[in-house]
């Protein structure tokens, strides 16, 4: 079911549509990446003056290094911490436009869905990424204790939040919040495998940046063949 239901949205690309969501999110991840990574020199810089020496990465001089091939190095492999994060405000913003591209083609037989309020969806994104912060800080506890599973661990946890947050917005245009959150516990193990198999190709820096949309029209198939089994 996971794996048609990906291969089913490998066969949208060419919906122009669908095509221009995926551009727009693309865009949308490498600017809140840029943002993020602005924010880290930014925060290094305060703590550890103007101009400091850290290993491997080199002396750090703010603006002057975002022009750097080091400093690009660097943001791409913080994207692969970040990229998490940025997938569910991403999810947030594009899950509607992309689930309604996947139903007009696959399920045509749907009456219309149900709008989720702005502000609604708002606040459960900043819920939902407090949980996510908090959560992988905890898990830094794991990593240290188990190091050689450190990257199974980092999978598995955020696996199970992006399932669940991604599961929950596309069911919640449905049957509703309530009926979401039972539908969710229902199939947690599908949802939870379907949220690892998305995690591990976000830990890889560039084929990253297009995850969270194709990972918001997956779980649209995804949550329908559930339903309908």
């Amino acid at each position: 079911m996971i794996f048609s239901s990906f291969f089913s949205t490998l066969g949208q690309l060419d919906d122009p549509r669908f095509r221009r969501v995926l551009g727009l999110g693309i865009v949308l991840s490498i600017l809140l990446l840029i943002l993020a990574y602005v924010g880290f020199l930014w925060f290094l810089q305060a703590i550890l003056g103007e101009s400091s020496t850290l290993p491997l990465v080199g002396e750090v001089t703010w603006i002057n290094d975002l022009a750097t091939w080091t400093s690009l190095l660097l943001m791409i492999v913080l994207s692969v911490f970040l990229m998490i994060p940025v997938a569910s405000a991403i999810t947030s913003l594009f899950l509607d436009d992309v689930a309604q591209a996947v139903e007009d083609k696959h399920y045509r037989h749907l009456p219309p869905a149900m709008k989720v309020p702005f502000a609604e969806a708002f606040k459960d994104t900043v819920n939902f990424l407090g949980v996510l912060i908090a959560a992988n800080i905890l898990a830094f506890i794991l990593y240290a204790m188990f190091a050689p599973a450190a990257l199974f661990i980092f999978w598995g946890l955020n696996g199970f939040l992006l399932g669940r947050e991604y599961f929950t917005l596309a069911a919640i245009r449905r049957v509703g919040r309530v009926r979401a959150k039972e539908l969710r516990r229902k199939h947690l193990g599908t949802i939870w495998l379907a949220g690892t198999l998305m995690a591990v190709p976000l830990s890889i820096p560039l084929m990253n940046l297009a995850i969270p949309i194709l990972g918001a029209a997956t779980f649209t198939h995804i949550y329908h063949k559930l339903t309908q089994a």
